[in-house]
């Protein structure tokens, strides 16, 4: 038998209890802003122009262009489409541009915890580091919004295996590192459990544009028929769709325009659909569906 990781059984999507979002929606769907500040000259963080020695001067300014400007201008889009939005935040954006978080902070939007900088993995501590790591960027978010995160996205995604356990331990009530399904899951947790809410690998604007080399329009169509293919299936299923952006990637003013465009086109299925930030979504569902002891 192949190894597990313990977190959950498996379970058919078509098998499941059937519940809705508020006022009988079948489909929730959060936008999810990373907002991201990079050491300059050592540390990770990917790379307009890979291989590049440090101090790499273009690939921090390609990164910095996000918080100085694209940041603004993906903003300006919510505003415009009275879209709510869920905040991931690097906790050392606090010192570097907190006036960004202000912005949102007006809005109402939700601030999710996205570690200290991009520039670290968990993966490369050990767990007394990584508990540290967490502690310290869910203390900064708490200090500066009178009330800690609830939810957590790993910089890089680049976890270890006692990551749930840890975040559990910490307080949050759910995560963004598992994207399993199109619902939200329990995990396990060594002393209780946590929810995986769903955040795209697929339609995420880094492995489409970055990676792939996808296009401005193709982004926004691969966000328009998710969308649509979606919408479609949650007539049978209550699904969550997310869309991740980057502000140093959606914020280019090219693909600004496309944004807009398949924004415009979810938004014109607002009857039917619940936009909402991802710790509203998590909330929901932790009514309707609670972690069964057996499960």
């Amino acid at each position: 038998m192949l190894r597990s990781h313990g977190r959950c059984r498996y379970s058919a999507i078509v098998d499941r209890p059937d519940f809705s979002w508020p006022e009988g929606k079948r489909l929730a769907v959060h936008l999810s802003v990373n907002l991201e500040h990079f050491a300059y000259g050592e540390g990770l963080g990917i790379g307009y122009t890979p291989g590049l020695p440090q101090p790499a001067t273009y690939n921090w300014a390609w990164r910095e262009y996000g918080n100085r400007v694209g940041v603004w201008r993906i903003l300006d889009l919510l505003d415009e489409l009275a879209l709510p939005a869920s905040l991931l935040i690097n906790s050392e954006i606090y010192d570097h541009c907190p006036e960004v978080v202000a912005a949102f902070r007006r809005r109402g939007d939700e601030i999710v915890a996205h570690g200290r900088t991009n520039s670290e993995h968990q993966r490369d501590f050990d767990e007394a580091g990584e508990r540290q790591l967490i502690a310290e960027a869910r203390r900064t978010i708490e200090r500066h919004e009178g009330k800690p995160p609830q939810g957590w996205l790993s910089p890089g995604i680049n976890v270890n295996e006692t990551t749930p356990d840890l975040l559990q331990e910490a307080g949050f009530s759910y995560l963004l590192d598992w994207p399993l399904d199109e619902q939200p899951v329990w995990l396990k947790t060594r002393r209780g459990h946590i929810l995986a809410i769903p955040y795209p690998h697929e339609v995420n604007d880094i492995p489409m544009v970055v990676l792939n080399h996808g296009t401005a329009p193709a982004f926004a169509d691969m966000i328009i028929d998710n969308f649509d293919e979606m919408l479609r299936q949650s007539a049978k299923q209550s699904l969550v769709y997310g869309v991740a952006l980057h502000t140093f990637i959606a914020g280019q003013p090219f693909r600004l325009k496309h944004l807009r465009r398949a924004l415009q086109h979810l938004c014109g299925a607002r009857d039917r659909v619940w936009f909402a930030p991802a710790g509203a979504i998590a909330a929901h569902f932790a009514a309707h569906a609670p972690m069964k002891p057996e499960a």
